[in-house]
């Protein structure tokens, strides 16, 4: 163990801990938590598990997630360059070097006076980009419009102008957050969306602020932070609350969406009541929408009725009640849904993970195969995806796979 590590620190000293202040065996936690004896062993002996699986083992325990975790030794871990290399262009643009004047090394660079009507229709085709799995094309361009919209607001250093290039430096920056926490690249999406929140604060505009710190919740997620995040979450839900019969639908959907990001925080804390009460309130937004749609595509997306009802869904998932998880989503229509793409992808590997708790690996099967037919860049970042195929897989028991099982195999890694 390295030297500044402190066993303590261990998420699985902590489960080791309370487990033996439960008075349970290894065996079983293992049963109470729906995981294997193996995996209970590996965790206790200073293994990584996946949040997933620290959730459910908090759940069995009765404590929240967020108490298996503290200050550990980061070092501790070896992480390679690849990332560096491969989003070079987007760290140079979002993180650019400071002189000691406190200036960007690039701020002096010789360009035309920037066109803030052809910088936001760049903006809005690369959101466009993003929606639609186009991930390639965000990367290959993002860079060059993120230097542009910081050059737009060095030109335009006062009046109206330098307002909307404020807006539309935010704008770009949470596109840039957002496509970087779905790749997973946190250390790079946390400034991105840092100075999106900045610049909208400075511009005086609190619904894209709202929107901001909803994709910050979500990089807190990821990090499994669910404390900060839900209580981020709540709290800018509470100062952004609308008037409901004056409301715009921005207004509403942000609202809206942090309540739901609330929700999600909550749930995978052990949460439960509190996860159910969030969504009840979001539901409100919902209804006041009145069946439309609110849309902000750089940042949170869509709001409907089908963004509550999806978190509904997935707040069982994490509540490993795969029964009603299945009962609510036959009520959900497949179609006409007003949901974004990924909003809806990502129900589906909840309705996945469902079949194969059940059992029911080829309904699971048929569920990734279709993904990986209609999504596949999506798909490629979703971990949960590659763990439920590859749950799918110890479920069905087959010495042979099929040919869609060898398909997703190859996709997944996992040939």
């Amino acid at each position: 163990m390295p030297e500044h590590t402190r066993p303590n620190d261990l998420p699985g000293t902590r489960v080791r801990d309370i487990r033996l202040a439960r008075g349970f065996t290894q065996e079983q936690l293992a049963e109470r938590a729906g995981l294997s004896l193996a995996v209970v062993k590996k965790i206790e002996q200073g293994g990584n598990g996946r949040l997933d699986t620290y959730h459910a083992l908090a759940r069995a325990l009765k404590v929240r997630t967020s108490s298996l975790f503290d200050p550990g030794a980061p070092h501790a871990t070896t992480r390679g360059d690849n990332d560096n290399v491969d989003l070079m262009p987007l760290r140079q643009a979002i993180t650019p070097p400071m002189a000691v004047s406190g200036r960007l090394l690039f701020a002096d660079a010789i360009a035309p006076e920037p066109d803030l009507g052809n910088l936001r229709s760049t903006a809005d085709a690369l959101a466009h980009s993003y929606s639609g799995d186009n991930y390639g094309h965000l990367a290959q361009f993002l860079p060059a419009l993120i230097a542009s919209a910081r050059l737009a607001v060095e030109h335009f250093d006062n009046g109206p102008q330098h307002t909307e290039a404020l807006k539309l430096r935010s704008d770009v920056l949470q596109m840039a957050g957002r496509y970087l926490t779905q790749v997973r690249a946190y250390d790079v999406a946390h400034p991105a969306i840092r100075d999106a929140l900045l610049d909208a604060v400075t511009a005086g505009d609190r619904a894209r602020a709202a929107s901001a710190v909803y994709l910050q919740g979500w990089l807190l997620m990821r990090q499994g932070r669910l404390d900060e995040a839900e209580r981020l979450a709540l709290a800018t839900a509470d100062e952004v609350e609308p008037r409901i019969s004056r409301a715009s639908k921005v207004e509403l959907g942000g609202w809206g969406r942090l309540l739901v990001r609330a929700s999600s925080a909550a749930a995978r804390n052990n949460r439960p009541r509190e996860a159910r009460e969030m969504l009840r309130l979001a539901r409100t937004a919902s209804s006041a929408l009145g069946g439309s749609v609110a849309a902000y595509a750089y940042g949170w997306g869509k709001f409907a009725w089908p963004t509550v009802a999806f978190q509904a869904v997935e707040n069982q998932m994490v509540a490993e009640q795969p029964r009603r998880v299945l009962g609510l989503s036959a009520r959900i229509p497949a179609t006409g849904t007003a949901a974004t793409a990924n909003t809806w992808n990502r129900h589906r590997l909840d309705v996945a993970q469902a079949h194969v708790m059940l059992r029911q690996p080829d309904e699971a099967t048929d569920v990734l195969a279709a993904l990986h037919g209609e999504a596949p860049e999506w798909l490629r970042h979703q971990q949960m995806a590659k763990s439920t195929f590859e749950q799918s897989l110890k479920v069905a028991g087959r010495r042979k796979l099929t040919g869609r099982q060898r398909e997703l195999a190859v996709f997944f890694g996992t040939a």
